[in-house]
């Protein structure tokens, strides 16, 4: 039997709430490390005791996630009718009412797994946003099969470089967010390890590399970061920095540029391997065997465990392989998330200044996709010396290594560029109390006015919208069940709510974003 985490709980519930009031696809967000698996494993089996006679697809793209799944589910429901259909797992079971399987074993056998309720797809960012594809390809197959069809995507990272948020645009296979929480909360909780920053005098400049659909071109970025000094210096640096830490994991720029790494750590003394691409399977299964039991120190690679990976125990990222994806980056930095015994944080050193280009893993700010065209642009600030857009908090160029005006008196520097903005920017606040009333606005519904006190100073406020449609109505119903209960029913009006809100506890502390227009509560923590 698992105990469900708040939150966990919440993500099955507004599923549940989602086609109450909703007939498209639904979006859960979840940051890396969340516990994706215990939900989906959960919710399958709240299905199949409401409706037996479902059957339901588990999709993703790596075999890693798909044997994580189903071990998962297999973990809460020994008895669970489940299957695997996976090349890469020597497995093609057909007919059983649960399904796990790799899109690329499946895509073009459709009509042999038959028809499904519900298909879940892990990692749905992976989802071309039009066109063919395997992805798309296998969907409309199922939906010729089955036209009521539901799928639910979930994922850490809900939005494509160059297109946006997966469920904005003419072409979205989604149609809203489902539930999503904030990643400082997370860690506030306890569920996720902090991430912290340290010095870095190394610098890895992608001024003048080539672009290709948004993203730098893989071979000319590789050619620009793979310099000897930079490698030596920067492998000098990881080392002195690391000396406390016991789990490194880098990204790097290309095959070439990731063995040099390698072969500098090796000539340091640190135990190191490399994984990429084009590692044979069994040697990179005991590469990566030996890396969890810790007989290696730091674990090089390319493009290959920023998904499907999971060592619990890493508390070192080496970033040096810059990247325009705020995907690429919350991906890599959550290998680092995960919590395991003995450890507080992970320190994630930034040579690539991915921070700079995307901010703080828990304020990266995707482009927003104009109806019937591609994405728009996310806020951000331009490089006077190179053009090179940045984040808005940005206290420096990534590429080219220019201080911004405003930030040269501090002595800006990779290293200052914080990783969370809790780290930077957040008030805590405690004592506090909370007082109720009904927000009124012209043309739209009334909704439930939420001042947060502290002493005599409001410090922050909410609206929860209980009487609007769509997803907004499904975070005010979240909110109520954070605050009254899991078990509470949310009232349906705000003249209910304003008679229950003795139901409501008051939080022992909440985080606030105060450099916004109107502050942002972006951590609680309930008594």
């Amino acid at each position: 039997m698992i105990t469900l985490r708040p939150y966990q709980r919440e993500a099955i519930d507004a599923l549940y709430a989602f086609f109450d009031h909703t007939s498209g696809h639904p979006l859960v967000t979840l940051p890396t490390g969340s516990g994706k698996s215990v939900i989906i494993a959960a919710f399958v089996q709240e299905v199949f005791a409401q409706w037996p006679r479902s059957r339901i697809l588990i999709l993703t793209h790596v075999k890693e996630l798909i044997e994580q799944n189903f071990l998962q589910l297999n973990r809460l429901w020994p008895q669970a009718p489940a299957g695997i259909y996976s090349a890469g797992l020597n497995r093609r079971d057909i007919g059983d009412a649960v399904t796990f399987a790799g899109i690329q074993s499946v895509y073009r056998n459709a009509a042999d797994l038959g028809s499904y309720d519900l298909i879940l797809i892990d990692e749905c960012h992976l989802i071309p946003p039009k066109g063919a594809g395997m992805y798309r390809t296998f969907l409309g197959a199922m939906h010729a099969l089955n036209p009521a069809t539901k799928i639910i995507g979930f994922t850490a990272t809900p939005y494509r470089l160059g297109h946006g948020l997966l469920h904005e645009g003419d072409d979205a296979l989604f149609t809203d967010v489902a539930y999503e929480v904030p990643i400082g909360m997370l860690i506030d909780q306890g569920h996720l390890a902090r991430l912290t920053t340290a010095p870095v005098r190394e610098r890895l400049h992608a001024d003048g590399v080539a672009k290709r659909n948004g993203e730098f071109v893989p071979g000319a970025l590789q050619d620009a970061v793979d310099q000897a000094p930079v490698t030596m210096a920067a492998c000098a640096e990881i080392v002195t920095l690391g000396a406390e830490r016991h789990a490194w994991l880098l990204f790097c720029a290309g095959v070439r540029h990731a063995t040099h790494m390698r072969d500098e750590l090796l000539r340091l003394g640190i135990p190191t391997a490399l994984v990429t691409g084009e590692t044979p399977a069994a040697e990179r299964a005991a590469i990566i065997q030996d890396y969890r039991a810790r007989k290696l120190r730091a674990l090089v690679n390319v493009d290959v465990l920023t998904t499907g990976f999971d060592a619990p125990h890493i508390d070192l990222l080496a970033l040096l392989r810059p990247t325009q994806s705020p995907g690429l980056y919350l991906q890599m930095c959550g290998r680092g998330m995960r919590t395991a015994p003995g450890k507080t944080e992970c320190l994630v050193l930034d040579f690539a200044g991915n921070v700079a280009r995307h901010g703080p893993v828990d304020d990266v700010r995707p482009p927003r996709a104009p109806r019937g065209g591609p994405g728009g642009e996310a806020p951000h600030k331009k490089c006077s010396q190179c053009g090179a857009k940045m984040h808005p908090k940005a206290a420096y160029c990534a590429d080219c290594g220019y201080v911004f005006p405003e930030e040269a008196a501090h002595e800006a520097t990779a290293s200052t560029q914080p990783i969370l903005r809790a780290e930077a920017e957040a008030m805590r606040y405690t004592d506090l109390e909370l007082r109720y009333s009904r927000h009124t606005k012209i043309g739209a519904p009334d909704s439930l006015r939420v001042d947060y006190y502290a002493g005599m100073r409001i410090v922050a406020r909410e609206w929860v919208c209980l009487e609007h449609p769509g997803y907004v109505r499904t975070k005010a119903r979240l909110w109520w069940k954070r605050y009254a209960g899991h078990h509470a029913e949310p009232p349906l009006t705000i003249a209910e709510a304003l008679d229950r809100v003795v139901e409501l506890a008051v939080p022992k502390e909440i985080l606030v974003d105060e450099t916004q227009k109107y502050p942002e509560i972006i951590g609680v923590v309930m008594r």
